[in-house]
């Protein structure tokens, strides 16, 4: 007796009594070939049919319109998954570089007096250094002044240190364009700048600058403004306009003397894991003695850190509607294939394929398109990602112009990170716009009547 019960629709029309007598018209031995192939594979049909359907051309579907609008489909997902990688990973790249310039000069936390002065700092910097996450710490004296020379006037904010124990707590003494913190020693009033303040003043090395202090001094002729002239001992260059352009130093003594202080603002500390700052601030605030306050990095650029959280994640929103675009067209491109097929669908039905089965052939095809779509988009993105930073400054040099003014950006080159988790997390969004996409389709196909479809056959 023929067995027709364990095969698929096709192929139990293929192998039924009446084939089986008169045999196939055309193509005998490869045909059977290919059935025995399918038949070894154990593939289920839908998963076949649906394959066939992806890979189709107009030969297949009778309309070349659908194959276009597929290819339309899989190509807007993959450009939308490249360009969200592309843009996450820049931004990943600019809050880096923004990020370890800015602690090259800032110390990644600060301990000081609500006094304004510290006379046991080195006391502090002792019990600080207890705490296995500390690795450096130095005293600082930390205020506002302006500085003159010409008629150039800039505001700055003046810090003192002790050039000894700076490269504990942070990274500028690698950065001298010129002179070194060495050269600020006390009583010799010498002052570095950063490298835009020193263009903006219009000196270098060895030229003299006025600093007037806020405080002024009591005389019988009135308040007077308080001056000092200083020697330019050196250039530094962190990278961070902030800093390079507002940003001067001196020795920690010529400070106080200056300031009338007795004692250091406070102690700046470095850590081993900068990422770890608020957890260890808020160990230091039961271990150190004593009324005081204590700040880390992101607290001091806490609303800058915020706002590019913040941008980053409306990004993510907005281009996701790219690839929930491209799905759009996905779910056109399956409706049009559903009305093309409709003859093909009531035929399956007849030789008794189920409802679900007929919506896995179309799941299957859309699946397809948007996994392949969501590769090609992965791989690109990566690949462009990846290339920015030599890229970009090729295009700028070939065009004579500069994407990111470091007057408004901070940094002057476009960088670029690529975060494991940020492509997993775009991959897993667009494939599964693409699986939804594919419902309402696959829901039409399967609601089509065979005797409505057959009618004008």
């Amino acid at each position: 007796m023929w067995q027709t019960s364990r095969l698929s629709p096709p192929d139990r029309a293929r192998y039924s009594p009446a084939v089986r007598r008169t045999g196939p018209k055309v193509g005998t031995l490869p045909e059977r070939n290919e059935d025995a192939k399918r038949i070894r594979l154990k593939l289920p049909y839908e998963w076949q049919i649906g394959w066939r359907y992806t890979r189709a051309g107009k030969r297949t579907t009778g309309n070349g319109f659908i194959s276009f609008i597929a290819l339309v489909s899989m190509s807007g997902i993959a450009l939308g998954v490249a360009a969200l990688i592309v843009v996450l990973s820049v931004m990943n790249g600019f809050q880096r570089d923004v990020r370890d310039r800015m602690l090259s000069v800032l110390a990644h936390i600060e301990i000081f007096s609500p006094t304004g002065t510290m006379p046991d700092w080195q006391l502090t910097a002792k019990e600080a250094k207890t705490n296995p996450e500390v690795i450096g710490a130095a005293p600082y004296v930390d205020a506002q002044a302006l500085l003159t020379r010409g008629d150039s006037v800039n505001g700055v904010a003046l810090r003192g240190i002790e050039p000894s124990e700076e490269p504990q707590v942070s990274d500028i003494g690698k950065e001298m364009k010129a002179g070194s913190l060495n050269d600020l020693t006390p009583g010799s009033f010498g002052i570095v700048l950063g490298a835009d303040l020193a263009v903006n003043l219009g000196v270098t090395v060895g030229d003299k600058v006025t600093l007037v202090a806020p405080e002024g001094s009591i005389t019988p002729a009135g308040m007077l403004p308080r001056l000092k002239q200083f020697t330019v001992a050196g250039v530094f260059e962190s990278g961070h306009y902030e800093y390079d352009s507002t940003l001067a130093l001196v020795n920690i003594r010529d400070a106080q003397v200056l300031y009338r202080l007795g004692a250091p603002s406070g102690v700046r500390l470095r850590l081993k894991d900068m990422q770890r700052a608020p957890a260890v601030a808020r160990q230091l605030v039961h271990t150190l003695s004593g009324d005081l306050y204590i700040r880390d990095w992101t607290q001091q650029n806490k609303t800058w850190f915020s706002a590019v959280q913040i941008e980053k994640r409306m990004m993510f929103i907005i281009l996701t509607l790219i690839i929930a675009v491209a799905a759009f067209n996905l779910v056109s491109s399956l409706v049009m294939t559903v009305t093309n097929k409709q003859a093909d669908i009531a035929i399956l039905r007849t030789l008794g394929a189920q409802p679900g089965s007929i919506m896995k052939i179309f799941v299957v095809q859309g699946v397809t398109i948007g996994f392949v779509g969501t590769g090609i988009g992965i791989a690109l993105g990566c690949l462009i990602a990846w290339s920015i930073p030599w890229s970009v400054p090729m295009i700028e040099h070939l065009l004579g112009i500069q994407f990111l003014p470091p007057s408004v950006y901070f940094i002057s080159e476009l960088p670029s990170e690529l975060v494991a988790s940020d492509v997993i997390r775009i991959g897993v969004i667009a494939f599964v716009l693409s699986a939804l996409a594919t419902l309402y389709p696959s829901w039409r196909a399967a609601k089509v009547r065979p005797a409505e479809a057959l009618r004008y056959e």
